[in-house]
């Protein structure tokens, strides 16, 4: 894990706990995308010569990622963030006047609205579910487990079409039985369809068995994955490839891009290529790889989380023994997050910037009000003990 750390600079002069918000790009993963960025001069960016090279880089890409999701590679549409790879979806669903959008009360904002204002566009009802408060952390799965459809069982109804929530609940650092939300989802009389982002959780825990029993798992590379920013993915089931249309088109959306057939009702590619929209950005797929195979390095996906449990363990056990904090999860977390919240601190905000004119840097959260550190496979106790001996100081 040295070694890796090492080969990040932002680590080299900061104790870091943003792996949720953004990962630490490694030295390796820059040279890739440099070395590619000379690839397609050296070719010529508009050549004969260039169009093999890109169709390997796209290729390659979504093979390793769907090998991740548990998918086949056809499953797969590259994006630029979760965001995008949660909204393009289901802006194409086949929704009817009256039919509603169910949501976690967990959700990030940046979801949250796009559904609302699809809802207003096409007349849908917004209606939440309440999982905030599901706490036990790792020790609590069954239960947790049946908390969730509970809450879900309790606002369901026959006119429920698509059902939004996270794999790793990004605020509180739940973790969500999604393959079997999804297999009580799909017993439904509405059967609807699952949306699940992915942005705390690719990367960070082994998300095979469970990506691929939803219908739509958007991810992305810039997050514990330490890949470059503007490159994500999204998973899609075959029900969504059947049953959706594209929302915003260009020409990768398009069977044949040289020519527009008047004739031809359907002019997209079947499969996850329909919600692939222009010109992207190559070399950051040469990034993605790379970093993805310095983690492999260092374990395979389960070995890795249980280095990021130690860690959060440690800080999580650490915190309860401090009497102006409260941790959000009651129980071990599942992974890397560990939200807290610190009493005697009235603007939350303001031990960010005390920690952060120390070189200690985590983030601070609306819903709930807390702050949120995220450990990573390259964390070490001395980033946990500055950050301990940090809260004590501003919040004792």
């Amino acid at each position: 894990m040295r070694n890796l750390r090492l080969s990040m600079p932002a680590l080299l002069n900061k104790c870091y706990f943003n792996f949720g918000g953004q990962g630490p790009l490694p030295i390796q993963s820059l040279e890739s995308i440099n070395n590619s960025w000379l690839k397609v001069q050296d070719l010529g960016p508009f050549t004969s010569n260039i169009w093999p090279y890109i169709a390997k880089e796209i290729n390659s890409t979504k093979s390793i990622l769907a090998k991740i999701c548990g998918v086949r590679p056809n499953q797969i549409a590259l994006t630029e963030n979760v965001t995008s790879g949660c909204i393009l979806p289901i802006l194409g669903l086949p929704f009817k006047t009256g039919e509603q959008i169910l949501i976690s009360d967990c959700e990030h904002p940046g979801v949250v609205e796009a559904c609302k204002q699809l809802a207003r566009d096409k007349q849908l009802e917004i209606k939440f579910f309440s999982i905030i408060k599901i706490s036990g952390g790792i020790d609590n799965r069954p239960q947790t487990t049946q908390e969730v459809i509970d809450a879900l069982r309790k606002e369901l109804t026959i006119n429920t079409k698509l059902v939004v929530l996270s794999h790793l609940l990004w605020n509180t650092g739940q973790l969500m039985p999604i393959k079997d939300i999804a297999k009580f989802l799909n017993n439904h009389p509405s059967k609807p369809y699952l949306l699940v982002d992915g942005a705390q959780s690719f990367a960070q825990i082994p998300v095979k068995n469970d990506a691929c029993y939803a219908d739509i798992y958007a991810f992305t590379g810039h997050k514990w994955a330490c890949g470059p920013e503007g490159l994500g993915g999204v998973a899609l089931s075959e029900r969504v490839l059947a049953d959706s249309t594209p929302s915003l088109i260009g020409w990768r959306s398009l069977k044949n891009e040289n020519i527009s057939d008047t004739h031809d009702q359907n002019p997209f590619h079947t499969d996850s290529r329909r919600f692939e929209i222009a010109t992207s950005c190559i070399p950051l797929l040469a990034g993605l790889r790379c970093s993805i195979e310095l983690l492999s390095r260092e374990g395979n996906e389960l070995e890795r989380l249980k280095t990021i449990q130690k860690w959060s363990l440690k800080l999580w056990e650490s915190l309860q023994d401090i009497d102006t904090i409260s941790t959000i999860l009651k129980g071990p977390p599942p992974a890397g997050l560990v939200s807290f919240v610190p009493y005697k601190i009235a603007n939350i905000k303001q031990i960010i910037n005390l920690l952060g004119e120390k070189g200690i840097w985590l983030r601070d959260l609306e819903h709930p009000n807390c702050l949120r550190a995220c450990l990573h496979i390259v964390t070490e106790q001395e980033d946990i003990n500055k950050l301990l001996d940090g809260i004590k100081e501003h919040t004792i």
